[in-house]
């Protein structure tokens, strides 16, 4: 939607000035209810049709199909509505063009319309996988995010990007998220009850993320990880007391504001220096080593610890804050280390 446009005449051209606004909400469900028939966000997140238009359009992660699919499907039916499905795999293997390929397929098929919204359900990676889709599709058609992983929930989610990982045949070599878009969704919708679905390590995976925006943003983040991050992992967010006292909530809802305050201003990323990157810089080419076993969060982190001591070499902070920071990190179960990162992949970087 263009709201102003200038149009300057020059000697034999024009120049063009569009002002595009982006606006979408994202909004937290109550929790657990994200696929109760009772709570009607999700189905009218999906938009607003004309009567008699009885079909819904889902892309699901392959994980979150075998868990809930049942649920989501039994959410459109007791509306009266046949929800179509396709379901992807969401590791970082599968976060290839292949993907996306087989969601415009199946969205060729279903035939839908211009402006009518699909949803996509799953962690990051299908986040980004159905993101790049929706952007391509019949050049742009909107689309609701649901994550449901901790890391989706506090950073994929939130900002505008997508993207897919990219075999150059010229090089040989795997290139991280080297093909994507800048492309808003629609909505997002967020349950935190999908976190204890996960496992151990995809939780602390999810720290990751939120640890780096601790140690860029905001002490009295890095406060509550130190106080109770370590309980968070081992109980999955399920800790009643941290529940009822509202620190598993002020941790989500304040790693999603920091995200959201520091994307707003510079959400095409024309400025490049921006600290929520900060643990980017060497993790991309960590995570994309061969055979390694390492998910994006323990990447980030590992890069992050990185940026710690070579911060306290350079004199910046004291052996202490060093210590602190360890100690945190390792109460969440994230790495510090990895034998991959070698000099010659820091250089690389």
């Amino acid at each position: 939607v263009t709201t102003t446009t200038q149009v300057v005449n020059t000697s034999r051209g024009w120049r063009n000035i569009f002002s595009l606004p982006i606006s979408y909400d994202v909004n937290m469900v109550a929790q657990g209810s994200m696929f109760d028939a009772t709570n009607s966000q999700m189905f009218d997140a999906t938009g607003v049709h004309p009567e008699g238009y009885n079909t819904r359009f889902a892309v699901v992660d392959a994980e979150v199909d075998k868990l809930y699919g049942d649920k989501i499907r039994s959410y459109f039916e007791l509306r009266g509505i046949e929800l179509t499905t396709i379901v992807i795999n969401g590791g970082e293997a599968d976060k290839r063009n292949s993907a996306v390929d087989a969601i415009l397929d199946k969205l060729c098929e279903y035939k839908l319309r211009r402006r009518e919204p699909f949803l996509a359900i799953g962690g990051g990676c299908v986040l980004d996988i159905a993101g790049m889709a929706a952007c391509l599709y019949r050049r742009g058609v909107p689309f609701v995010r649901v994550p449901t992983t901790l890391l989706a929930i506090v950073d994929a989610s939130v900002g505008v990007k997508n993207g897919i990982d990219y075999n150059c045949c010229a090089t040989n070599e795997m290139y991280k998220n080297r093909v994507g878009s800048f492309y808003a969704p629609s909505s997002v919708l967020l349950d935190p009850a999908f976190i204890s679905s996960q496992d151990e390590r995809n939780i602390s995976n999810g720290f990751g993320e939120i640890m780096k925006l601790a140690l860029v943003r905001s002490s009295d983040l890095f406060d509550l990880l130190e106080a109770h991050g370590k309980t968070l992992v081992e109980t999955k967010f399920e800790d009643e007391s941290l529940k009822k006292s509202g620190v598993s909530s002020r941790i989500i809802d304040a790693s999603i504001q920091i995200m959201l305050e520091e994307l707003g201003p510079n959400l095409w990323e024309s400025k490049l220096d921006r600290c929520v990157d900060y643990g980017h810089t060497f993790s991309k080419l960590l995570e994309m080593v061969p055979g390694a076993d390492i998910m994006h969060g323990e990447a980030v982190n590992v890069d992050g610890f990185f940026c710690v001591v070579m911060s306290h070499l350079r004199g910046y902070i004291d052996m202490d804050t060093v210590i602190r920071i360890f100690n945190c990190m390792k109460s969440l179960n994230l790495p510090t280390n990895s034998p991959d990162l070698t000099p010659e992949l820091a250089w690389q970087s």
